[in-house]
């Protein structure tokens, strides 16, 4: 592809969180030249913001993996999406597995977070694998801290950080020896560019030292923690967060000149909550 052309069209979404089922072209969940080999049968795996994007990709290949599936998503923005999700995880699921639910809540807050955290332990009574996944983006237009507000730098932060925190307490009064936990930060937390996402770039490398400290915690409960540090993936927060301009150059920045799908991304979560 020439450094010249247009990856992609301008995209109409202008609020967050944005929206799969809006998107052109429509992000790539599944690899058909996937093979599982059913590295996840008998767990129980909830994905935070797995409605869209990287989070509905990495629902789909636990499920194929033989986990049961739940995930969470923002009630009334996301419904379209999440309802697909379901159907998905449906077809994807294997012999044994339990029936995955969708849960509509707001992680920003902690009460919310232990209330997604009773529902999975009253329906399945486990939690083996937890991917904190959400994540908001809003484009800076100045050169300036002034445009950041207040009100957005919080929404931001506790979206994207702690949203981490709240939903890993919650989920440890519950996880045993070998459990997992996997938290989605960015390239954008190691080379901080472009300056336009500053706030959320700075919850990224927040992540990243969340994940650090928190793998060090829970060393002698053997529960491991990673994360997940992707590049530029083309979802529902690209196409909702940049400007026509930047989503027709988004992935020019890497080697191969493209941006990546998410079903190249999954099975490193997969790889992360297998024993």
């Amino acid at each position: 592809m020439d450094k010249g052309e247009r990856r992609f069209p301008p995209q109409d979404q202008h609020s967050q969180p944005g929206k799969e089922y809006l998107m052109n072209p429509l992000p790539q969940y599944s690899n058909p030249n996937y093979k599982p080999s059913g590295k996840l049968n008998g767990k129980v795996a909830l994905v935070t913001g797995g409605d869209s994007g990287i989070g509905r990709s990495v629902s789909h290949h636990f499920a194929l993996e033989g986990a049961t599936v739940a995930f969470t998503y923002v009630k009334g923005d996301e419904d379209i999406d999440a309802n697909d999700t379901l159907k998905i995880i449906n077809e994807s699921r294997v012999e044994g597995s339990g029936d995955p639910i969708a849960i509509p809540t707001d992680l920003r807050y902690s009460k919310n977070c232990k209330d997604v955290v009773d529902q999975v332990i009253s329906k399945y009574g486990r939690i083996d694998v937890l991917v904190n996944n959400p994540a908001v983006q809003y484009y800076v237009y100045s050169d300036t801290l002034e445009g950041i507000t207040e009100e957005r730098l919080e929404k931001v932060f506790r979206t994207n950080i702690f949203s981490h925190f709240f939903m890993s307490r919650h989920a440890l009064e519950h996880m045993k020896e070998g459990s997992a936990i996997i938290n989605t930060t960015s390239i954008l937390a190691y080379i901080a560019t472009p300056p336009s996402w500053l706030d959320y770039i700075s919850t990224k490398g927040a992540i990243v030292s969340f994940t650090r400290a928190l793998a060090l915690h829970l060393a002698d409960k053997k529960i491991r923690v990673n994360g997940v540090a992707p590049g530029p993936i083309w979802t529902p927060l690209q196409a909702s967060a940049l400007s026509d301009q930047d989503i027709a150059r988004f992935g020019s920045s890497v080697p191969m000149n493209r941006a990546g799908q998410p079903y190249e991304v999954a099975p490193t979560y997969v790889f992360l909550a297998s024993k």
